[in-house]
């Protein structure tokens, strides 16, 4: 088999896996993300390797559970999932020292490009020095935690830090650093070959729109790749959506991105992949399938993949790519039949349907982002969380309840697309022309994924008119989506505290769950940016926005939204007077030319130089090299047990460390100002800050007993309820093993390695669980826990655990195989047991 093609492509002569010559006709059957995992299989895999026997099967469409590396082309990370990663690689260069090597030659072997986004907080808002002080703050808290990100720029190889203020990692990638298909030189030939990444954030697949293959995984596997080892997976199913129609006028990417995560939520997706196919493709910018693409953890899938095609080059072209390239990009996908036919049916694993036509405005939420709600029924699904106690507003201009607290145009999702920015902006226009204003109450926000939309937003005219409705630019990151939405306004913590009033935040974010956007709102929605500004001018959600009036003028006129809501047409209009090809490399340019990074001191030592008494950055206890195995057959006490849908949010919180709890009093014994203790991703590199905030969000509730607070547990023999590290300590004292068991989607939300660093550092040897969510699988996996599927059927209910039961697990190393059976015993209290069979959620060989 002739593997390999010399040939020219835009005027280059490069070398290609020739994928039709060696797949022929059977090429067109494979969906085309597959075809990019068997480009780099062919490319990669050396000759004798196993791997490369399972092509022909492959190809027949009967891979069955063969196991395939992966070798991406580059590493992308954020700074607070860098941070965790690098002390790691820090203490392993120390580690090393230790034991007579060089630290000086641990290095990532290929590209890793480090955003600095995540940590930014919306303190200043509304006012037109707010990003200059939002800015000012963010160094004052991170400057510790940015010095070490610096010294780790300036000490390994291949690392590249983009400073704070040049955006949000997702839209950087989209707009800067995705190449689509780019060229290497091996062995001094140059190769053509896909662009291909991993990234530690859940949301990477957002480069799936416009045709890069990537996903999200754990900072624990990023690691790993970072230093030459593949991603070794079984080939993925694919899922394919096979989309038809186009969008009605006035529907924008959010409403669609709701709809699909929906209808995907209503089958098992959890390793699997999905691909979508059909006609409706070309009715989609790029833009639009990005939105898509970016919610692919939400309906909880790996990929949410666009193949590439006229529209592709269109947005590579308007972002200011050259013209070669746009050429090289093309020429190389029509050669490799990687270039997308809208008449195509490859074979799927499942394939699924959906009418672009039947699309229509919605929101999602109160709790999850599967969870569409139409405009009427948004009041309705708030019943369950009102207080009964409520005390009515007095006054016409008094807080209401159920009144939007937060209205935040936040997140990659949908501030990457210019289009929904734009759309924002017309509603703002046309809300301003006629005297409206946002209630006072509310706290407005615009933090856009790009610094190039300043200048396109401008153009248009269309800024100044989201200024006047508070929606001004308050920095460039993820802000209230990632649960750095700062302080809500005095009046909405006088209402909730006096008269029990519900806040809701409406955001143009992708999750929603309780407590992340902000620890008092236990009630958010998902929401288009010119929804969410429609809802700050509206002032709660006792309505249904889309037809019940949402103001009045100052003649006291009402205005519903269909005065305000934009046509296609228009946006289409001020979009081609808006956006220019040439505003995105300089933004970027201007953005990383950032004064107050380069002024930063950094250390330049090969070690670096701990400091016992930081709170940001402290050598973590599981980067050693003796680390012992939690494989074995043990008994173990049940430390904590929870119900369905505990993310990684309620697990290891990412947001505002509040004043009270473990975690603050850790951090103000050690000198830290009670007033501004930063958020928890800021803290992810000080592992006893962390272990103190695990499941201490207020939504989890421990089953052990109906009256454990949150991050906490019952100890056993002593009755004694005390925090759960604390408990763990006691436990590893007296040399008791301990477990957690969950219920369905165990593990879903965010990327974030800590949910599983934090189960090691409370002793945990298994997590049992109804299911698990991919990322948090694999987290658990590389920091040594067994994830073990309880059988179909059985929940942590049924188990009815407490303190003083016994789990018996026979997880011995020897037996271990992928998916293999591993038995289990519960020993309940009074005497009685049962016995049932629990699967390994061990996925390949080499995790075995």
């Amino acid at each position: 088999m002739n593997r390999f093609s010399d040939v020219e492509l835009a005027g280059l002569p490069c070398r290609i896996v020739d994928l039709p010559a060696v797949a022929g006709p059977r090429l067109a059957r494979l969906p085309w993300l597959h075809r990019v995992l068997l480009e780099n299989l062919l490319r990669c895999a050396r000759d004798g390797d196993a791997a490369r026997d399972e092509v022909s099967r492959w190809l027949d469409g009967a891979p069955g559970d063969a196991e395939i590396p992966f070798h991406p082309g580059r590493v992308l990370m954020h700074d607070t999932t860098c941070g965790p990663a690098l002390v790691d690689l820090a203490a392993c260069r120390s580690a090393f020292a230790e034991a007579g090597g060089d630290p000086a030659s641990l290095n990532p072997v290929l590209r890793v490009d480090v955003s600095t986004d995540h940590s930014l907080a919306v303190d200043v808002f509304g006012r037109a020095d707010a990003p200059a002080r939002n800015m000012e703050a963010e160094f004052r808290r991170n400057g510790e935690r940015y010095r070490f990100m610096k010294w780790a720029a300036n000490t390994m190889a291949n690392l590249h830090v983009h400073p704070p203020g040049t955006g949000i990692m997702h839209t950087i990638n989209l707009e800067r650093l995705a190449r689509v298909v780019t060229t290497e030189l091996r062995e001094g030939v140059r190769w053509a070959v896909p662009d291909t990444l991993i990234g530690t954030d859940s949301h990477t697949p957002m480069i799936n729109g416009i045709g890069v293959l990537a996903w999200g995984v754990g900072g624990l596997e990023a690691e790993s790749v970072m230093l030459g080892m593949p991603v070794t997976m079984r080939i993925p199913e694919v899922v394919g959506v096979r989309l038809t129609g186009r969008l009605p006028d006035g529907v924008l990417a959010t409403d669609l991105a709701l709809r699909v995560t929906q209808l995907l939520r209503t089958i098992a997706l959890s390793g699997r992949f999905v691909e979508f196919f059909g006609p409706g493709v070309s009715s989609l910018s790029a833009g639009e399938r990005a939105v898509v693409a970016n919610m692919a953890p939400e309906y909880g899938s790996s990929s949410g993949f666009f193949p590439i095609d006229g529209t592709t080059l269109a947005y590579l072209a308007a972002t200011g790519r050259a013209a070669d390239h746009v050429a090289l990009v093309e020429a190389y996908a029509r050669r490799t039949g990687l270039w997308f036919d809208p008449e195509a049916e490859p074979t799927y694993a499942e394939t699924l349907e959906l009418d672009l036509g039947s699309i229509e405005v919605c929101l999602a939420g109160p709790r999850r982002p599967q969870d569409l709600v139409r405009a009427r029924e948004v009041r309705a699904s708030l019943a369950p969380l009102r207080r009964p106690d409520c005390v009515p507003a007095a006054a016409p201009d008094a807080v209401p309840d159920a009144a939007v607290a937060i209205a935040a145009i936040t997140s990659c999702t949908n501030t990457s697309d210019p289009r929904l920015l734009v759309a924002a902006g017309l509603l703002a226009r046309k809300a301003r022309r006629l005297g409206l204003k946002a209630k006072p109450w509310v706290k407005t926000s615009m933090a856009p994924g790009s610094p190039a939309a300043q200048r396109y937003l401008q153009r248009a005219g269309l800024l100044e008119d989201l200024e006047a409705l508070g929606f001004g630019i308050v920095g460039y990151g993820c802000t209230t989506c990632i649960g750095n939405s700062g302080a809500l306004t005095p009046s909405v913590q006088e209402a909730m505290e006096t008269r029990g009033v519900l806040p809701v935040a409406i955001l143009s974010g992708n999750r929603n769950f309780p407590g992340r956007v902000h620890p008092q709102i236990e009630a958010a929605f998902l929401a288009s940016p010119p929804l969410t500004v429609a809802y700050a001018l509206a002032g709660d959600v006792d309505r249904d926005i889309l037809t019940d009036p949402l103001a009045t003028t100052p003649d006291g006129r009402p205005v519903r939204l269909a005065e305000l809501w934009p046509g296609g047409a228009e946006i289409d209009a001020a979009m081609a007077g808006a956006v220019r090809a040439q505003d995105f490399a300089p933004a970027y340019d201007a953005a990383e030319a950032s004064p107050a990074w380069a002024g930063l001191d950094a250390p330049d030592t090969a070690l670096f130089p701990w400091d016992a008494a930081s709170t940001y950055i402290r050598r973590p206890p599981f980067a050693a090299i003796d680390a012992e195995s939690r494989l074995g057959r043990y008994s173990a006490t049940p430390l904590l047990v929870v119900g369905d849908d505990v993310t990684t949010d309620h697990i290891s919180p990412a947001g505002a460390v509040p004043a009270t709890g473990a975690a603050a009093r850790y951090l103000i014994e050690r000198g830290e100002d009670p007033a501004d203790l930063n958020v928890f991703s800021a803290r992810r590199g000080n592992w006893e800050a962390m272990v103190r905030g695990l499941f201490t969000n207020r939504s989890v509730k421990n089953l052990l007993q109906p009256a454990i607070p949150p991050g906490s547990t019952c100890h056993h023999p002593s009755g004694e309820v005390m925090p759960l590290w604390r408990a763990a300590e006691r436990y590893r004292a007296e040399g008791r093993p301990v477990v957690i068991v969950a219920g369905d989607r165990y593990g879903m939300g965010s990327s974030r390695d800590w949910a599983a660093k934090g189960a090691a550092l409370l002793g945990c040897r298994a997590v049992l669980a109804s299911s698990f969510e991919r990322i948090h699988r694999s987290n658990l996996v590389n920091m040594g826990i067994l994830p073990l599927c309880l059988p179909p059927g059985m929940a942590p209910r049924d188990l009815a655990l407490q303190v003083s039961d016994a789990i018996v697990i026979d997880a011995r190393a020897e037996r271990l195989t992928p998916r293999c059976g591993i038995p289990v015993i519960v020993r309940w209290s009074d005497g009685t047991d049962v016995s049932f069979t629990a699967t390994a959620a061990v996925e390949t060989r080499l995790e075995a």
